[in-house]
């Protein structure tokens, strides 16, 4: 039926935990109605923050602005490691 390009933003917490279970339902989805989705993964929030030193990236933002639908999960807190001013 349809095809859907799908950016997964897991963030921080809960959040990749979550947003695995929905990728689980949104594959059942895809094969009772016939559609497929494409998933892509990128990082935001202290996740993004600890590997690419920005809380959501160019690369990031230019993917989701090219997908069709978002998965976010959850962010905030800080890195264990910094404080308020640092950030």
């Amino acid at each position: 039926m349809g095809n859907y390009t799908i950016t997964i933003l897991p963030g921080d917490g809960i959040g990749p935990e979550v947003t695995e279970q929905a990728q689980h339902v949104l594959e059942a989805i895809a094969t009772r109605f016939h559609h497929t989705f494409t998933f892509h993964k990128a990082l935001v929030g202290v996740a993004a923050i600890q590997a690419e030193g920005d809380a959501i990236s160019d690369a990031t933002m230019e993917l989701v602005q090219q997908s069709d639908a978002i998965l976010f999960g959850a962010v905030g807190g800080l890195p264990q490691d910094m404080t308020h001013s640092q950030v």
